[in-house]
């Protein structure tokens, strides 16, 4: 084989190298948003029962009468 042979098999390999780590990269980056997605909607949740919590102890310190009564 030339020189010039060993250089474009050498190319292939990299280059078949490269698009299986950019791949493996993407599923990893997919991974990940699927998390954020998943996290960012929990954080939502949590942040909507927190309101409701809030709500609710306020009405009910509302509706108690101070000790001096």
């Amino acid at each position: 084989m030339s020189n010039s042979d060993d250089l474009i098999i050498e190319l292939q390999t990299r280059l078949e190298f490269q698009d299986l780590t950019i791949a493996e990269l993407n599923d990893v980056i997919t991974d990940q948003q699927k998390q954020l997605d998943s996290l960012s909607r929990r954080l939502e949740m949590l942040g909507d029962n927190l309101k409701i919590l809030e709500a609710s102890v306020e009405t009910e310190q509302q509706d108690e009468k101070p000790p001096h009564y």
